[in-house]
């Protein structure tokens, strides 16, 4: 059985966040809940592109959908994207401050 390193999730989070388009989306979602269709209007994108990269969004956590009728709205996790970026400004943070300062040569 394999074991997943502690910090799998984080990689998956900012391995979603490693693409503009898909930081793009966040940007736009972080205003309003949008659909697919209404997203590929506005990066004048094909909706199936979208889907692809609003699904790597999801699989991180970062977007959730809430069916509507026959369309679906996606929302911003912010909860999600500020906690990664919380973990990563610790794991930089916490090893530079435990460090004693250099002495001069």
């Amino acid at each position: 059985m394999a074991v997943n390193p502690p910090d799998a999730p984080l990689d998956g989070t900012f391995e979603a966040l490693a693409s503009l388009p898909r930081r793009r989306i966040l940007s736009f979602l972080s205003q309003t809940a949008l659909s697919t269709a209404e997203l590929a209007e506005r990066f004048g994108m094909s909706a199936p592109a979208v889907s692809r990269h609003l699904a790597v969004l999801a699989r991180a956590g970062l977007v959730s959908g809430e069916r509507q009728g026959q369309r679906v709205l996606y929302r911003l996790n912010r909860d999600v994207l500020l906690g990664a970026l919380a973990a990563l400004a610790h794991s930089v943070d916490g090893p530079l401050r435990r460090e004693p300062p250099r002495e001069a040569i």
